[in-house]
């Protein structure tokens, strides 16, 4: 599908400056710094509902080569893998009403935008990313192995938290987008914020429905790419019938 933006009304371009305004506020001193040079490289504004086409893909090509690829919504496994590890990040086009603002069910084009877009201007995050999909399609078939790498993907591309010159920093897009979420992740007392660990993560669950109850923490985004041996690795023990 596309986006068609001249779908976007008065209304919806209030409701994006409301949400882009109110989360970037909070973000200086919590958000990753890979995050916040990526809001500048992508060109995000507060004023205009980001164009896939004419915004955000011209610089993501010349960036890091990943492209934004309109979706209507949640995806098959298979068609999402397939998009990401051929370095197109699927994202929906609608976005959220006014009495939505605090939750919803299914990731919004705010989630998936602001949440997620900038840190494609990372080229270490991004080659995680492609990579952790290949590795998702060589498993496509086994419903275990998919919520282990899920797990690990919720773990760190949705709520992964970083230690930047000594302090934990945010850039999971799950956190970024949440305006509750950003603070409670890195301040609360309740959440576990554990070193990121490939064998604990495919087997911790996560919570869909109301905050975290761990985070896990990357040392760098490097750390994160050299990291993909071994998840397909520990995959490989622990579904032995999946390999190819």
């Amino acid at each position: 599908m596309e986006q068609t933006y001249s779908k976007y009304t008065p209304d919806d371009q209030a409701v994006w400056r409301l949400l882009f305004e109110r989360q970037l506020a909070q973000l200086p001193g919590k958000a990753s710094q890979a995050y916040l040079d990526g809001i500048a490289a992508t060109g995000f504004r507060a004023d205009r509902i980001p164009n896939f086409e004419q915004d955000l893909n011209p610089r993501l090509k010349k960036l890091t080569g990943w492209h934004v690829h309109a979706v209507t919504g949640l995806i098959p496994n298979r068609d999402f893998f397939e998009l990401m590890a051929n370095r197109n990040f699927p994202a929906t086009t609608w976005l959220r009403r006014r009495n939505q603002l605090e939750y919803l069910p299914e990731p919004d084009m705010f989630h998936d935008t602001f949440g997620h877009v900038p840190m494609l201007s990372n080229q270490a995050f991004c080659d995680f990313l492609a990579a952790l999909s290949q590795i998702a399609l060589r498993h496509i078939d086994s419903d275990e192995a998919i919520a282990m790498i899920s797990r690990l993907y919720w773990y760190t591309v949705e709520f992964g938290l970083i230690r930047e010159e000594g302090v934990l920093r945010i850039y999971g897009g799950g956190i970024l987008s949440s305006v509750g979420e950003t603070a409670y992740s890195l301040y609360s007392t309740i959440p576990n914020r554990l070193p990121y660990d490939v064998k604990t993560l495919l087997k911790t669950p996560y919570i869909i429905d109301h905050f975290q109850k761990h985070y896990f923490v990357i040392e760098s985004f490097e750390q994160l790419y050299h990291s993909v041996d071994e998840i397909e690795a520990e995959l490989n023990k622990l579904l032995p019938m999946t390999n190819v």
